[in-house]
This record gives structure tokens, sequence and C-alpha cells, in this order.
């Protein structure tokens, strides 16, 4: 894999080596300005990045630091002219011979991207416009300038930038005076930033090209104005212009809700927000200059799902101005911490905050599933996993970081009492502000706060893997009333580990409208093998016991067979949007797990889409009964299953309310089966207006999934996507094209995916996780029987040749399934990769988990149809 890993003991190793530290950094973007290209200024490809490097070492001590650079053009070390070629290998200059005070000056000719890694480059179709935005997480400011690139080497930072004249850039600080223009040639302006506080290097951000631009101010409680402004492409700025109040309203609540939550304030001088194409993740927390995927700026109809992520995408990022910005991780060992930390307190805020109120229902059936689900395979580690290299790190962006570690962090909450957990909070941000910490540190001051011994609950919840399965026992006396309410925790055969848990029992009944309400609530400590709820026993046993109500730990739940039976015939008349979420979960996991047959979850789930209004819970349910009848019916079964959602689907959508979330969903969800005599005339007759479903618009968004569908399906072919494509020639719609294309039915069709995703170097990012997305979406599982062997010989090319983001986009991405022939035989996947991994004990571990992964996932799929074939 191109560039150079970095071990935890080597990070060691140069911290104890490297004190006070400060970079001025002078990058030349002016190669973009048609006629500047020149080996000094650099071109399309690549740009000049100057880096000035004051530190304080050791004296007579050695280190390094790092670039990756097409070329290292000079450097110099405390006055001292050194010869690149003798002091650059391996994405390292190497320091010798260092003096308590040190100056190194570096000149590189470094790379644009096309991978979202490093400074981005990307050029928008619609009007030829180029944009250039950083992406540094993990170790990725190496890729635009000379640094020790590591989180625990701390600086500050200068920057400066010659730009095109008509550019906006944006950094971490406000400029320090109106950027100039050049004296000789007003095509270019210099831009000069104000000096940034202390920060880690993967922290820092430079965003340019001719965004259009909306600013305000924020008004904190102190009195101190906070100027904020949000970015986008000129190609999204009519679209945008309608949202950017807003997303300025939901940052200042999230700005005031942070402030008084943990009584600290906000710590930077400005908040910019920068909405950037073919963006890897969903945003990044740069200080002051926080990026975010352009999808979130809606040019046609989504759907409140969306909509809700944003909002706790943007308190995300917030939150990590504190919590991994102002206070950061030693090494990425505690990264777990930094994202559970902003994703448990987004949806906080998110919930208190701002008006969707019922975010921890969309936690429980978007954010929690996947941790669970994450949570066992076998590649799961403990949230605290043990991070030995960056590879490590790459792969554990992760469910288990991300959302065990925030479900993990709410049960906390509940453990040491929410007042006291935020006042640690507050005394560990003011104690290590703009330092480094450990998770240690923040622990220390939980147990001050709380009076709790953490010690033992963290070794339990942080450092051990696996979920937890909680079920219950009821005995019933003859007059109806609980004679013993038990609850009893399991663990996996492989990690036998019991935790405590904070939790709420709730008692549901029937209503007299037949609506499912709760009627009592036990909330007890649960520790050890069983644990009777003494407070349950001579009440009237209820219609449905919900075990863990308020999701307030992480555990997966068992219903009694009593409450099992009622859920699957009721689950549509639960009235509270957070216990449906919980039960419909705890059915989707038995589904998985071959202990329900996916005929009733699919049954039950048709059934409570009717009544479903809850956007987030309706996505997952409907992704969740697609997987079901695609994948774990029985095959003989899978085509009528297949059909039956399909149609349903389709009468659901015309039943719906006029213009709906739900309309909306179930109209997609039915075009995505692409089955039946009447697909093609149902999305043909939607395309040119003969079908009307109303009050729905099919924009351009909306078309281009029916095309890609149609796609799928067989009936239109590359000429007619070509044809959509010229309507409208946009950086989107060109992904869209090549997603399509990659979908055709056909062995072409597979032929030209599987090659452009590998070899086509002139492919962005998003175009090729497009075209692999394509590539693997037919059901048909003859249409792969070929590439089970190819995909599998591919692998170490791949590793050798991308990325480590591209390698994860083609071989096992965090949705998808990349190049991974998901609808071939699973048996042949499974045999196919153990063979993989036999024959390669030695590889990486972290290319070694993506394989284990895509086993395991067809592994499930034999488990759960042998479960189903013998019903």
């Amino acid at each position: 894999m191109p560039g150079t890993n970095l071990t935890r003991e080597e990070a060691a190793e140069r911290k104890a080596v490297i004190g006070e530290t400060n970079y001025r950094v002078h990058l030349d973007l002016t190669g973009n300005i048609p006629g500047h290209a020149s080996p000094e200024t650099g071109d399309e490809a690549n740009f000049i990045s100057t880096t000035t490097v004051n530190f304080d070492a050791r004296p007579g001590s050695s280190t390094f630091l790092d670039i990756v650079a097409d070329e290292i053009m000079t450097v110099k070390v405390n006055g001292k002219e050194l010869d690149p070629a003798k002091v650059y290998k391996d994405s390292r200059i190497s320091l010798t011979g260092l003096q308590e005070n040190n100056s190194v000056a570096v000149v590189a000719k470094c790379q644009y991207s096309r991978t979202g890694e490093g400074l981005h480059r990307s050029v928008d179709p619609s009007d030829g416009k180029v944009y250039l935005y950083s992406q540094f997480e993990v170790p990725d400011a190496r890729r635009v300038y000379a640094v020790f690139d590591q989180p625990d080497i701390k600086a500050t930072f200068d920057f400066s930038v010659a730009a095109p004249s008509e550019w906006e850039v944006i950094s971490n600080q406000p400029t320090a005076y109106t950027p100039e223009v050049a004296p000789d040639d007003d095509s270019i302006r210099f831009w000069t930033f104000k000096s940034t506080p202390v920060m880690s290097p993967y922290l820092t951000a430079i965003c340019a090209g001719p965004y259009a631009k909306w600013s305000t101010a924020h008004t904190l409680a102190s009195g101190r104005n906070v100027p904020m402004s949000i970015y986008c492409r000129q190609a999204l700025k009519d679209a945008a212009s309608g949202d950017v109040d807003y997303l300025f309203d939901i940052t200042a609540k999230g700005m005031d809700f942070y402030n008084s939550t943990w009584a600290v304030e906000y710590p930077y001088e400005k908040y910019d927000q920068i909405f950037v194409p073919e963006y890897n993740a969903g945003a990044m927390e740069n200080i002051g200059c926080v990026t975010i995927r352009d999808s979130y700026i809606y040019e046609s109809k989504t759907t409140d799902a969306s909509k809700e992520r944003r909002v706790v995408t943007v308190l995300h990022e917030l939150a990590h101005m504190w919590f991994g910005d102002l206070v950061t991780m030693k090494w990425w060992n505690d990264l777990w911490l930094n994202e559970s930390f902003a994703e448990f307190t987004s949806t906080l805020a998110a919930a208190e905050a701002t008006e969707w109120k019922d975010t921890w229902a969309t936690f429980c059936s978007g954010e929690k599933s996947w941790g669970q689900a994450e949570d066992e395979k076998p590649t799961t580690h403990p949230i605290v996993a043990p991070i030995n290299d960056l590879n490590d790190t790459y792969v554990n962006f992760d469910g288990i970081t991300y959302a065990k570690g925030a479900s993990v962090l709410r049960q906390l909450v509940a453990y040491t009492g929410r007042s006291q957990f935020f006042q640690g909070i507050h005394n560990y941000l003011e104690k290590h502000k703009y330092g480094n910490a450990t998770l240690d540190d923040l622990l220390s001051e939980l147990e001050a706060t709380s009076g709790r011994d953490l010690k033992k609950w963290s070794g339990l919840w942080l450092e051990q893997s696996g979920v937890n399965t909680i079920s219950a026992e009821v005995r019933v006396a003859p007059d109806c009333t609980i004679e013993e309410l038990a609850l009893v925790q399991t663990a996996p055969a492989d990690n036998s580990v019991l935790r405590p848990h904070r939790l709420a029992v709730g008692f549901y009944n029937a209503d007299d409208d037949g609506n499912i309400v709760r009627t009592d609530r036990i909330e007890l400590d649960v520790d050890g093998e069983r644990t009777v709820v003494s407070d349950a026993q001579g009440r009237k046993r209820p219609d449905f016991i919900l075990i863990n109500d308020d999701d307030l730990t992480y555990t997966k739940i068992r219903l009694d067979p009593e409450s099992l039976r009622f859920a699957l015939g009721h689950l549509d008349r639960f009235t509270d949007p957070l216990a449906r979420a919980i039960t419909w979960l705890s059915l989707w996991d038995m589904a998985r797990s071959a202990e329900l047959p996916a005929q009733s979850f699919i049954d039950t789930s048709l059934k409570a889409l009717v009544t479903e209004r809850e956007s987030t819970t309706f996505r997952y349910a409907l992704g969740q009964v697609n997987t079901a009848a695609s994948f774990y019916v029985a095959p003989n079964r899978r085509d009528a299953a297949i059909g039956q959602v399909s149609d349903e689907l389709w009468h659901l959508a015309q039943a719906a309310s006029a213009g709906s979330d739900e309309q909306f969903q179930l109209l997609t969800a039915y075009a995505n089966y692409c089955v039946g005599s009447e697909f093609d005339r149902r999305t043909q007759g939607l395309l040119d207006g003969t079908i009307v479903l109303p009050g729905l618009e099919i924009d351009n968004n909306l078309r281009w999934f029916i095309t890609i569908c149609r796609a799928r399906a067989g009936v239109i072919t590359n000429d007619d996507i070509d044809a959509e494509l010229s309507r409208h020639d946009t950086t989107e719609n060109r992904e869209f094209a090549y997603k399509a294309k990659a979908s055709i039915p056909t062995p072409e069709a597979k032929q030209w995916a599987f090659e452009q995703a590998l070899h086509n170097g002139e492919l962005t990012n998003s175009q090729i996780e497009a075209v692999a997305e394509g590539f693997g979406l037919n059901n048909r599982p003859e249409l792969y029987a070929g590439y089970v062997s190819r995909f599998f010989d591919s692998i170490d090319w791949i590793w050798e040749n991308k990325t480590f983001h591209m390698s994860e986009t083609l071989i096992c991405p965090l949705s998808g399934a990349g190049l991974y022939p998901q609808f071939a035989h699973p048996s042949d996947l499974a045999a196919a990769g153990k063979a993989w991994l036999d024959s390669h004990r030695d590889a990486d571990r972290a290319l070694r988990r993506m394989v284990e992964e895509n086993m395991d996932s067809s592994l499930r799929v034999l488990k759960v149809q042998k479960y189903n074939a013998g019903l």
C-alpha cells in the first residue's frame, strides 16, 4: 500500500524527543489558474508546499518528519542544505544531530488527491469550477506539508496560501488581514491566516475554491460573538440558500446546549462549515473549519431520516470542538472516546435542543443495530481497542468505535447519574484543555464526581468485547399476578463476560382504543447471571414486558414467550417510538440469529410499516425486510418472498399520504426490488408521467434512482443512461450514471465494472465507489459465479496499489459490499475466504479483518438459510 505506516512505539519515541513546535506552511495553488502551471507553481496534478518547522528537541537526538510527496525539492536543517535523496525515504525525512532549538525547511511538490485523502481536487462538470478541500484524519496532513503527524505532538500553525483571485480560502483561523492581490498579477491573491491555538496536525484544514458563502454570528451567554459561515459549491448555491438559516440555527442551539451542559465555553475564534464534494466520510471536525459531505445539501426530495441525520452530524462535529479538539487523545487507541462521546452528545442535543425529539429511537434503530452487528463478528474488539499502528486505526472507524461506544456512554450516564457525569466532563475539559489525555484521565474525574468505582466497570465494559443478552423469565400466579420476574444475562460462548447494567423494565398494555401504552416502569441494577425484579412481584402480568425500556444500556434482549407473541401481533400498535424501535430491533436480531423465521419478521414488519411514522425506524425496517427476503429466507422460497414484499410495498406506496415521507420511502423500496411483470410499466410510467403518485415529484435524484433500478432490471441500456446524463451533467449525476451502467445484469457490464473499479485511474473516489456498488447489486447468482475467484485473486493487488480508503471501498466498505460478489453462492464465498486467509496468515491485520468480515457475512447467510429451510 502506498505511503508508510507508523507504529505506536515509533510515535512514543518521537514524542519523547520533540518539544514545543510551530509550523509555518505556505501552499501555492496558483497552478489551477489557466496558463500559470509551471514547475515552480504546480499544475492540475500537483501543488507546491513550503513548510518551516521550528521545534525544541533533546540535544543530540534523532527523529523524522512525515511527508508524502512526489518530489522533495529542498531540505534545510538548522541552516544547512541537505540532499533530499539522502534524507528522504519511505515518506520520511530523517533528522539527526538535533539541537535544543531547531528549524527545518522543506519545499515539496505534493499531489492533489482524487481519493478524498490529503488535499482533494474536484472539478464540477456542470460549470468546470475547481474545488479543493483537505482531509487529514488519520495521518494525512503529511500529504500536504512536512509534519510530525501524530495526535500528541500538538503545535501552533501559521498557514498562508497563494490561490486564484476569485477563490475563497478557508482554514482553522480567520485571516490575519484582508487577502491581497499579487502586485504583478491580479489573477492571484495571497491569504494569510492568524496563528492557531495549540492543536493536533490531523485537525488542521485548508479548503479553497470559488465556494458560495453565507455568514452570521452567534452570541454566547458571555456576550462573545462567534462568527459562523457556511460554504458550498456554486452549483449547489440555490439549493443551499433555503437551508443556511436552519443550519445556522441548529449550530447555535448546539453551541448553547454544549456550553451549558458541561459549562465550558466554545473555545475557538470562529466556526465554519464547508460542504464538499466526493467526500469519503460524513464530516470531519477540523477546528473552526468543519468539512461535511455535500450530499447533505438537498437538491431533490430526501427522507426525514436523512434530514435528522444531517442535524445529528452537524451536532456531532460541533461536540468534537471540545471533545477531541480542545482535549485530544494521546494515541489512536482512544479514538473511540472522541467518536463515542460526540455520537452520544449529538444525539442528546438533538433530542433536547432541537425539534427532533425522537432521536433516541433513531439511534436505537440505526446506530445501536450497527454496533450490535459489528460486535457479533469474529473481528469484534474491545471499545478500547489495541491500536499498534495506523492500519489498526483505519479499520476501527466502525460500529463499535461509534455506536457501541455511544450506547455504553449512555449506560455510564445512567450508572453515575447525569449531573455527576457532566460535572466530571467539565472537570476533565478544564484540566486538560489544549492538551492530550487518556481514558484513565476521564474516569478519574467521573469517579470523583459520582463516587462510583469505575475501574471494574471500565474493565468489563470498555476492555472486553462482545454483547450480552438479557432475557425475561416470568412466573405468573393463577390470579394473573407476577410471582417472579427474573432477568437472565448470558454472554457469547467465546467471551463469558457478564456486565453490570442500570436499566428499566416497562410494562405495556392495550388501552381502550387498542393502542399499546406503557402502564408501569421499574428501574433497577442488573448484575450477574440472574437478577430478580423484586418490585414486579404481585403486580398484574401485563400484555407485554419490555426489557431495557428507554434503551439505557447496551445489550441484546430476548422477550419472554408471551411478550414475543404479543409483539409479533401488535408491533404496529405501540405508540412510543423508542419502545417500538427497541422491540423491532429485538425481532430483527432474532431473525438474523436464526431464532425467528425470516417470513415472520417480514410479515410483522410489513404490517407495522402501515402505521410507522418515525423515518429512521421506517428506513431501517425496509432495509431489514430486504435483507430477510433477499438473503435469509430458504433459497427455494426467495423469489416468492421478494415478490410478496415488492407487491405489498407498491400497494402501501399507493395508499400512503400524498407527498409523505412514508410514500417516498415505500416507492423507492419498491423500485429497489426490480422484479415483477409490472415493474417495467410502472417505473417507465413514473418517469414519463403516465403513472402518478399524488404529491410525489419525480425530481432529479428520484429520477436517477428509478433509472438505476431499471438498469438493474435490464430494461434499459448504456445509451439510455447516457441520454439521461445529457439532460444535466453534474458531479452527482455522473456518479449515478456510473452506478447504473455497472448494475446492468449482463456479463459485459460486470466485466466493465470490475475493470473500471480496479484500473481506471481517471475516476474519482466517489465514482469508483459508485461503480463498485453497482457491480454487486444484482440478485442473480449466475452473474457472479466467475467473480468469486477473481475477487480473491485481486485482493493483494488492491492492497499494494491503492490507498487504505480505496482498498476498503473495493474489498469491504462500511456500507455495501464493494467488489465482493455478495449474491454469489454463500458457500463458495465462505470457502474462498477461508482459503485466502489460510494462505495469507502474515497479511496485514487490517486486510485480514476485511476478508474475515466478508466471510462472516456469507457464513451468517448460510446459517440463517439453513434454519429457515428446516421450518
